[in-house]
């Protein structure tokens, strides 16, 4: 297992790492490398490490924290652990911390941001999400406190948070998007193995539905869940260098291979393939229905392992990546993923450099708890005993470690308003309420 994350840190994250922390406005990021950014005001950097560092508090300091590990998350064990541990060693600290689901988060931290009430440390995604509120001076600069971890934390884990050279928040987890396969499932449609090729796919889907067992579930009420299909579909037909350059604005979205894609993913739905009552369905119904076994294929990101290893599955079911569909432009090893998940600090907390140093020890903890839970791979190097991880984190390991290339998940890579954009178009998509062309149309007139 040491063999495998030592080849994730090498191959499976510095292979995309070729631009990263640069600023060149046509530079396409990676996975985690860090999109280009103008510098941020002045008022966001960090002080000298001198001035007030947490052992010189001598008055308990209060700390707010927000994040969406809400009950039902996979990442709520991790949250609930690693503050419990973060509590226990800092008591000259209390910190109140709140969960909010995904959806209502994003909408409840952009409000705080324009309203500039924001609490101390705040979870955030990535890229384009989070160089916004950094673009807007409203993010502490964590450069000082990351030297403290620089031994600990690599750089390469670093880029989606590096903005004109200097870093704005601490990562959680690696995740990827995998299509998770019920095996005893395929059986019963006589499929002996999960599909490797496009063609395979198609072929054992279709003898899903004559045995009357749907193949896929997805949850139509929450577009980003919609979008970890759609994205899997569109990389594997065009590519990821192509699908990067369209996000970034340097190509047009008007491209064949993404109109054909938009086709095959809507005929998946016409061909039953999916669950038609996933219009009304969120998230967490449609993983619990996939656990209880009402679908074959369940395509999300690679921290629903652990959820899957609690429920028994560990042995049933299997974690590949989504087959490819066209192998003159695109190849297996091309990813939906990154590191993405992290915490920040509010540029208007009271205590910066307290809640930085907070937020890299509460960070710490949660990559520790949810890689040994299997809610992602550790964007912090393990230095505790990995061997009980269970058989499906440890598959992801091996799949990133093969990776060639990876590209974010598309509405982190996007700042926070074309995301709205971009999510309404896949929900149209799904919705069957436009074509490809006028998909990959409206894309190039609204996210100009």
């Amino acid at each position: 297992m040491k063999k495998v994350i030592a080849l994730l840190l090498t191959m499976g994250m510095l292979i995309s790492l070729v631009a990263c922390g640069k600023t060149a406005a046509n530079e396409a990021p990676s996975a985690t490398d860090a999109p280009a950014a103008t510098k941020a005001p002045a008022a966001t950097e960090a002080p000298a490490a001198t001035e007030a560092p947490a052992a010189a508090a001598t008055e308990p300091t209060d700390l707010t924290m927000w994040c969406i590990a809400v009950e039902s998350d996979s990442n709520r064990h991790a949250y609930e652990a690693g503050i419990a541990k973060f509590q226990a060693a800092h008591p000259e600290i209390n910190l109140t911390w709140e969960a909010t689901q995904n959806q209502e988060y994003k909408t409840k931290l952009k409000a705080a941001v324009a309203a500039n009430e924001m609490p101390d440390i705040f979870f955030t995604w990535g890229a384009g999400f989070l160089k916004e509120f950094v673009d807007a001076g409203r993010v502490y600069c964590v450069d000082d406190v990351y030297a403290k971890y620089a031994s600990q934390l690599p750089e390469v884990m670093m880029g989606n948070y590096t903005f004109d050279g200097k870093r704005y928040a601490v990562p959680t987890n690696f995740n990827i998007v995998a299509m998770f396969a019920n095996t005893e499932i395929l059986k019963q449609a006589g499929i002996d193995k999960v599909p490797a090729t496009y063609e395979e796919l198609i072929a054992c889907c279709d003898a899903l539905v004559a045995k009357g067992i749907i193949p896929f579930g997805c949850s139509g009420k929450e577009p980003w869940a919609i979008s970890e299909y759609l994205e899997s579909i569109v990389q594997k037909s065009v590519g990821a260098t192509a699908l990067k350059d369209m996000y970034m604005g340097n190509a047009s979205w008007n491209n064949e291979g993404v109109i054909q894609a938009i086709a095959k993913f809507q005929e998946m739905i016409t061909k039953k393939y999916f669950d038609p009552e996933g219009a009304a369905l969120s998230n967490d119904e449609t993983k619990a229905n996939f656990i209880a076994g009402k679908y074959a294929f369940y395509i999300n990101g690679t921290w629903n392992c652990a959820d899957i290893a609690k429920a028994g599955l560990q042995d049933v079911v299997q974690v590949s990546e989504f087959p490819v569909i066209d192998s003159t432009k695109s190849q297996l090893g091309e990813l939906i993923g990154g590191a993405n998940d992290s915490l920040a600090v509010a540029a208007s907390s009271k205590n910066p450099q307290i809640a930085a140093e907070s937020a890299f020890e509460i960070a710490k903890n949660i990559c520790q708890q949810g890689y040994l839970d299997g809610n992602g791979l550790p964007s912090w190097t393990p230095d505790y005993d990995t061997s009980a991880l269970n058989p499906l984190t440890q598959s992801v390991a091996a799949i990133v470690a093969n990776s060639k290339q990876n590209v974010l998940f598309g509405d982190n890579f996007l700042s926070a308003d074309k995301a709205n954009i971009y999510l309404d178009y896949v929900s149209q998509a799904y919705a069957n309420a436009i074509d490809g062309k006028a998909y990959v149309e409206g894309l190039d007139k609204d996210l100009k």
